[in-house]
């Protein structure tokens, strides 16, 4: 059932993305007089609709993980001591780290054991912790966890993301519409024909984009924060983190996403799902943490 939702739901996203864009552009073509027919103009209208959506699924991250995880952002002046400690510890971290803007804080009703970094820049980010995280890890581990997501956010790597997505985005939509003309010929002028040929075809590139592209360069995003968190919080505390959450993996929900949020990742369950794994096996980033690199 969950499946079927997600895969309801990201078809229906796309045809509303689909929807809007070609209306945009229709407007920016007829006002600029820009020809609608040719490669150029399917370059032009595959980079919009690819780059439009992943920067539009950023900018709206940090209100999505909001509103959909119920994530509670904490205080800057509040005087609860727990609150209080969580916000040195975040406030110390982003110092070091020479973040430009102290990052919001927020805490959401979970018993997951994750944390996650989300926001459209640095200077408008937000780190959220699972209340089933603060409830099982002690102080020095909840500070690996901490510098790993601050290393995110230091790194730029939602924008990276989002770069890349969108790169991903525009080369499905353009060898997409390609190959369905290719397909259909004159049946091409059927829109339901045509949207349907699109959508088999875009999720089966999405899929190899994922696997050969965007997941590789995930997993050595996630070794990149980890040794920012030993730098920046200590290499004994991040290791103590990722051991930790190596003993509680069941408690790590892999089917718990949030848009262009970096999360802390559960064991892939599979060989196959090992491919679009966007995290390391947390030994393989234990054994790297241990041998100092």
């Amino acid at each position: 059932m969950a499946i079927a939702k997600r895969v309801f739901l990201f078809i229906t996203l796309n045809f509303l993305v689909f929807f809007m864009v070609s209306i945009v552009f229709s407007i920016l073509a007829s006002v600029f007089h820009i020809p609608t027919q040719g490669y150029p103009f399917l370059i032009a209208y595959c980079v919009l609709f690819g780059f439009g959506g992943a920067f539009i699924s950023l900018l709206l991250s940090k209100w999505f993980a909001k509103r959909r995880l119920g994530v509670q952002v904490i205080d800057p002046n509040t005087h609860d001591p727990s609150l209080r400690r969580l916000l040195d510890i975040v406030y110390s971290l982003a110092k070091r780290a020479q973040l430009p803007k102290m990052p919001e804080v927020g805490i959401y009703p979970s018993q997951e054991v994750n944390a996650f970094a989300t926001g459209p820049s640095k200077h408008n980010s937000m780190i959220a912790i699972s209340s089933g995280l603060l409830n099982r890890m002690n102080v020095d581990q909840l500070e690996g966890v901490l510098g790993h997501e601050i290393t995110h956010i230091a790194n730029g790597d939602m924008v990276t993301m989002t770069l890349l997505q969108g790169v991903i985005n525009s080369v499905v939509y353009f060898v997409a519409d390609i190959v369905t003309n290719m397909i259909l010929g004159n049946r091409r002028n059927s829109f339901f024909l045509s949207f349907a040929v699109m959508m088999v075809l875009e999720n089966v590139l999405f899929l190899l984009g994922t696997a050969l592209v965007i997941a590789p360069y995930s997993r050595r995003r996630e070794f990149r924060a980890d040794a920012g968190s030993a730098k920046y919080a200590g290499r004994d505390k991040m290791i103590s983190a990722l051991q930790a959450l190596e003993s509680m993996q069941a408690l790590v929900n892999p089917k718990s996403q949030t848009v262009s949020t970096l999360k802390i990742a559960g064991r892939a369950r599979s060989p196959l799902m090992a491919i679009f794994a966007t995290h390391p096996p947390l030994e393989a980033r234990i054994r790297r943490l241990q041998s100092g690199r």
